[in-house]
């Protein structure tokens, strides 16, 4: 068992260990989820993923994240555009790293 591991999803990279809680994009998911993507594994560095490795976690919660913003404007045209952005996410903890 490695003491961190670096796996892909959703188009981004996580560095975790065992027990960490993290939100990534919205998984259609529950119960338990295994990630095969792993790039890096304690020392060992895939090319570009480890054969046999996975990172082991499980769904805490399906909810949206915070509320962002987007303002569109353009000077001396009296134009402004304000809209509101909330993510779907999925916090997930990390119960084992394999391989």
């Amino acid at each position: 068992m490695s003491d961190f591991a670096i796996f892909q999803t959703g188009g981004k990279q996580y560095r975790v260990k065992a027990g960490d809680i993290i939100k990534v994009e919205k998984l259609n998911a529950e119960g338990k989820v295994e990630f095969d993507q792993v790039l890096m594994a304690g020392d060992k560095i895939g090319a570009p993923f480890i054969d046999g490795a996975k990172v082991v976690a499980e769904v805490v919660e399906q909810k949206r994240g915070d509320k962002i913003l987007v303002f569109k404007k353009k000077r001396r045209q009296n134009y402004r555009r304000t809209a509101g952005h909330r993510q779907y996410i999925t916090v997930l903890k990390i119960t084992e790293i394999k391989g």
